[in-house]
């Protein structure tokens, strides 16, 4: 693959808190096992807004000018030094994270939770965080952040692995009792995807709690049963689904006051909680300590997704795991406005929307 690498390209850049435009800018180089890829699909997180209001300025981003955007898929199109395992033309997808490699975090697969976060000159990077991200033509990234799509994979379903791997961590980190009733908390993007995979590694009953439009979109998905907390009582309603019994496992996926002790009081017994949704620094949860105690639960606090993103992958790649019904808009990166306030505001009951910085995929 021979092709002549433009000098500068379009990105999404964010040039102080709570603005943004589409500027032209310098198409970067990759370093030393690093790899310049043509971006194809990039979908919005429910983090983005977060960083492009401005909220977390001076953390996510640490600094601006910055380019946001951190769930990619793309083609390799020139290799910095010392890759080897990489060429021009391979279909990649990326995660966030890479550790510094070295401290005992890194060392232990954990680079997630990397001792050295927010120190680039450790080589430690978070893109679209503390670090340049994907709403751009072109993107470096780390050949430790990036992993292989065979060609059945679609650069759309490839910009939803990053969202799928997340819950994949957090289900690997619980574990789903085969057999067994999940309930999950919170219908978007990664609870549905919870939903297949629970389903995926043997859960026989899915139990969606959640309102309105996505609530419906569950049903039509693959939830057994749907709770309408609008309604009713969630606790209530899956205590009567499960005969008073309690689920295996709870997946709160929203983040959202409230939802961690609905969790908590929905389990059996000797049941597993697994918290997925980030919640804002300003939520604090109050939570039956000696309940937790006397009935043995386990909690599991789950970060991004170390070591899930070629599972994810594979997943895909065997029809084991369908993503690409879940994408239900797309836009040029010429078009991100649009694109944003459609994901926001949830127009046109909107699950995941993707914006495509280098034209569409025939797909």
């Amino acid at each position: 693959m021979n092709e002549i690498i433009p000098k500068t390209m379009q990105a999404l850049v964010l040039p102080n808190p709570g603005k943004f435009e589409i500027r032209e800018v310098e198409v970067p180089k990759p370093g030393p096992y690093e790899v310049l890829c043509r971006v194809r699909a990039v979908a919005i997180c429910g983090s983005d807004p977060e960083i492009l209001r401005g909220d977390l300025a001076g953390v996510w981003p640490p600094s601006y000018p910055f380019i946001p955007g951190h769930e990619w898929a793309g083609e390799i199109v020139s290799l910095g030094e010392g890759v080897l395992n990489f060429k021009p033309g391979d279909r990649v997808a990326g995660e966030p994270h890479k550790g510094c490699g070295y401290c005992r975090n890194c060392l232990e697969g954990r680079y997630n939770l990397c001792e050295n976060y927010g120190r680039p000159e450790t080589g430690h990077r978070h893109y679209g965080f503390t670090y340049q991200g994907a709403y751009a033509q072109y993107d470096v990234h780390s050949i430790k952040s990036i992993t292989k799509m065979p060609d059945r994979v679609t650069f759309c379903e490839g910009s939803m692995v990053d969202t799928a791997a997340v819950s994949l961590h957090g289900l690997e980190l619980t574990g789903i009792t085969p057999g067994g009733t999940v309930a999950i908390i919170g219908p978007g993007p990664i609870g549905l995807i919870a939903m297949r995979l629970a389903r995926a590694m043997g859960a026989a009953r899915l139990i969606m709690v959640g309102r309105r439009s996505r609530l419906a979109a569950a049903g039509r998905l693959g939830a057994d049963f749907l709770v309408d907390f609008e309604k009713e009582d969630p606790v209530d309603a899956v205590r009567k689904i499960t005969n008073d019994r309690g689920v295996d496992e709870a997946i709160e996926c929203s983040g959202a006051k409230g939802t961690f002790n609905q969790a908590v009081r929905m389990v059996k017994k000797g049941g597993r909680v697994a918290l997925l949704g980030v919640p804002p620094g300003s939520v604090v949860e109050e939570l039956p300590f000696k309940y937790i105690v006397h009935n043995e639960l386990a909690i599991f606090g789950s970060r991004a997704d170390p070591n899930t993103t070629w599972k994810v992958v594979q997943l895909i790649a065997s029809g084991q795991l369908a993503l690409r019904d879940l994408v239900t808009h797309t836009f040029p990166l010429e078009e991100f406005e649009k694109a944003l306030d459609t994901f926001v505001n949830r127009r046109e009951n909107a699950i995941k929307v993707v914006v495509e910085p280098n034209g569409s995929e025939e797909r």
